[in-house]
């Protein structure tokens, strides 16, 4: 869990809520309830699959750089598991989904997994 900890990882969650939480409410008004759902499920699966792949790369134990590049290969790996997982679980129990508001919270909220490298430990 010390990935958690981290400065990368509590900036891009953080950022993952502030966006989710923004095209939800844009959602809300643009589409009504079901409009909000989809985004704040879009968000919340993109979120779940950034902390999952903390913990599980928090847990492979970085002795040398096989090791860390194992833990980093088992974490990626579990998250994209989750990701389909969540993505099937959302579209194939509620139907009355928004798919813009799905997905492109979804993709929203990947893209700013992808700036963690690029946020310093101060």
């Amino acid at each position: 869990m010390r990935l958690l900890r981290m400065r990368p990882i509590r900036v891009v969650l953080r950022w993952q809520g502030i966006v989710t939480a923004a095209l939800t409410v844009i959602a809300w008004a643009a589409s009504g309830r079901h409009g909000a759902t989809s985004a704040a499920l879009g968000g919340l699966t993109g979120i779940a699959a950034a902390v999952a792949f903390a913990v599980v790369a928090s847990l492979g134990g970085a002795r040398d750089a096989g090791t860390a590049l194992l833990a980093a290969l088992r974490a990626e790996a579990v998250k994209v598991a989750l990701v389909v997982v969540l993505l099937w679980l959302v579209l194939s129990t509620y139907k009355e989904v928004a798919i813009v508001w799905f997905i492109g919270s979804f993709i929203a909220s990947a893209l700013i997994l992808s700036i963690a490298p690029a946020v310093r430990e101060r």
